[in-house]
């Protein structure tokens, strides 16, 4: 087959496809823009030829109705899809002003979008408990297990790692005053208080989150969900109900884990460190830190998990058909989750220092 293009003057026969479509432009050019283009000789016209035929305002001669209909097709596309190349400054700023006063639209349309789920989600859990038949507890179990012990090693690990980390930088700060052990008090204020939970929290939202809304987008992508709805069964009952609860169930023994392993961190660094031994650790731990602490921390986890569970399912709702949204979606939760598990740690903490406790 003759995949060869030629242009006289201002003839051009042969085939114009992606093939030749490099020669075409080159000898195009050649021909000038103010001469029109004899298109009688063209043996083949695909879609890249007629790109390029149909660009510059250039007159077209001699084509047949098919390959005139193609790149009229072709003209009328560009034309819809009008690209701005150069834009003035005035343009730009008017583009940034215009994101600007979109943006707390938007924002106010996610906020409410996502109040009108928990609205939801709030429904369907008080029917569940006024019915509790309907509720799937193999699904619980099975999610108790994946967002729980499945984590253990994980939030154990970054515990330790953040006893050790505390207890290392509060040592060679203490050490200039003669008050080494008060690390012990750093440590367990610390951890127990804010960063045991709070670090669960960011760990869980990242590793649950996604998960959560790969797991349900993967089901929306494959119409799924729509089967159900179809068949009359509740997606929130069935979906959303089981994630929420394992993870307002295991989030506060993920949270006592992380406690326990940031105070043998911690304590094993100060017994290292700073010849603290075990027993004077414990003593130290246990005349200057009262449950309190703990309870504080803990106190938190039903709120971040309920935050982390909501975000995820949500999110894995809105997927549309396509993998691209899948990715932005899962993405877009793990943010969002993890903003939010911050922002309302910050609000406990000041209403915990208001109130004295």
């Amino acid at each position: 087959m003759d995949e060869t293009v030629h242009v006289s003057p201002h003839r051009l026969t042969g085939h114009v496809t992606l093939v030749t479509l490099e020669d075409v432009r080159r000898q195009i050019g050649r021909t000038g823009q103010d001469f029109p283009l004899d298109l009688a000789g063209v043996t083949r016209l695909d879609m890249s030829g007629a790109w390029l035929l149909a660009q510059g305002g250039r007159s077209l001669t001699g084509a047949d109705d098919a390959q005139m209909r193609l790149i009229e097709a072709v003209r009328d596309a560009m034309r819809s899809g009008i690209v701005v190349k150069d834009r003035s400054a005035l343009q730009r700023v008017g583009d940034a002003v215009v994101a600007v006063g979109a943006a707390p639209g938007r924002a106010l349309r996610n906020l409410a979008q996502g109040l009108g789920f928990v609205g939801l989600v709030m429904a369907r859990l008080a029917g569940t408990a006024w019915h509790p038949g309907r509720f799937r507890i193999t699904a619980l179990v099975h999610h108790m297990q994946a967002v729980g012990l499945s984590a253990i090693p994980i939030v154990a690990l970054m515990g330790f790692l953040i006893g050790i980390v505390l207890a290392f930088q509060g040592a060679a700060q203490l050490q200039q005053f003669g008050a080494e052990v008060f690390v012990v008090d750093l440590i367990a204020v610390s951890i127990l208080r804010e960063l045991g939970m709070l670090l669960t929290a960011i760990i869980v939202a990242g590793r649950s989150a996604s998960a959560f809304t790969a797991a349900i987008g993967s089901m929306k992508m494959r119409e799924e969900i729509d089967a159900m709805r179809v068949l009359g069964l509740d997606t929130v009952d069935l979906l959303v109900l089981p994630r929420l609860l394992a993870l307002v169930i295991v989030l506060p023994i993920l949270g006592l884990v992380a406690d326990l392993a940031g105070l043998f961190g911690g304590g094993l660094m100060a017994w290292t460190q700073l010849g603290i031994s075990p027993s004077q650790f414990r003593s130290q731990l246990l005349a200057n830190t009262d449950a309190t602490q703990a309870l504080v921390g803990l106190s938190k986890a039903p709120v971040f998990a309920a935050i982390i569970a909501l975000v995820g399912c949500q999110q894995g709702l809105l997927v549309k058909g396509d993998a691209e949204s899948l990715g932005m979606r899962t993405s877009r939760a793990v943010v969002i989750a993890i903003f939010l598990v911050i922002a309302v740690d910050a609000v406990f903490s000041v209403f915990f220092a208001v109130w004295e406790v």
